[in-house]
């Protein structure tokens, strides 16, 4: 199963839904440029959706990294939303739970950047 990625907005966030694996190759260079896109256009508030996401390998947790750090280098935020047990359970072994912002809610992701 490839990597799908779809942009929208929702007030002044970008909520980026996702589906499919972040793996090396197709799913981390199409993510790094979705983070691209959306800085180059001015939107630095972002959401990613990683509901859809059933597997993501360490090219792929280095792609969020890297995008975390663009998005905080811009002066932006990120926050990520909707992890499944085994993604989550990755961010935990590899200690980055505490480096993203991680929500169960859209609203409250959104939200989050107001607050």
């Amino acid at each position: 199963m490839s990597f799908k990625a779809t942009s929208r907005e929702v007030g002044d966030v970008t909520v980026i839904d996702m589906d499919g694996r972040i793996t090396l190759g197709e799913g981390s260079a199409l993510l790094r440029d979705l983070v691209r896109e959306n800085l180059a256009k001015g939107r630095k508030k972002i959401v990613m959706n990683l509901a859809g996401i059933n597997y993501i390998d360490s090219t792929g947790l280095g792609e969020l990294v890297s995008g975390y750090r663009m998005i905080k280098s811009a002066g932006g935020e990120l926050k990520l939303l909707n992890l499944n047990k085994k993604v989550s359970d990755l961010l935990q072994i590899t200690k980055l739970y505490t480096v993203f912002d991680i929500h169960s809610q859209e609203a409250q992701a959104i939200a989050s950047f107001h607050s």
